[in-house]
């Protein structure tokens, strides 16, 4: 499945995560390798603060195994989906993982990108 994430930087989280994302190392020891770092070269910094981004999940529960990484630097505020469930693929069962190549979300991703600016922009940006 396919959320759509909001969350806030934790109080003077910037710099840990700044760094996990550079050295590649956020994430590490999860079943979901290198998805943390992707997320985080796609996510946008709105106006009003929050961090969005589109994350894949095949967990029964939202981000259940990436919770704990994601919220060691992050407020995670709201997780929504991003594509209607009955038509996913791999809930339904019709093709497992489907969510790997799908591109189901692929307006979403890009209007998000046309949303406030690149969160890794800013992140360098605050230096």
């Amino acid at each position: 499945m396919r959320y759509l994430v909001s969350a806030r930087v934790k109080t003077n989280r910037e710099e840990a995560l700044r760094k996990a994302i550079k050295t590649q190392s956020l994430g590490a020891g999860s079943i979901a390798g290198d998805e943390y770092v992707r997320d985080m070269q796609q996510a946008r910094l709105l106006k009003d603060g929050t961090v969005r981004w589109v994350e894949v999940c095949f967990c029964p529960t939202p981000l259940q195994e990436e919770r704990p990484y994601w919220e060691e630097y992050l407020k995670l505020e709201k997780i929504k989906d991003a594509h209607d469930r009955r038509r996913c693929r791999d809930l339904n069962g019709e093709e497992p993982w489907a969510c790997s190549t799908c591109d189901c979300t692929q307006r979403l991703e890009e209007r998000l990108s046309q949303q406030g600016r690149g969160f890794l922009e800013v992140l360098e940006d605050d230096k």
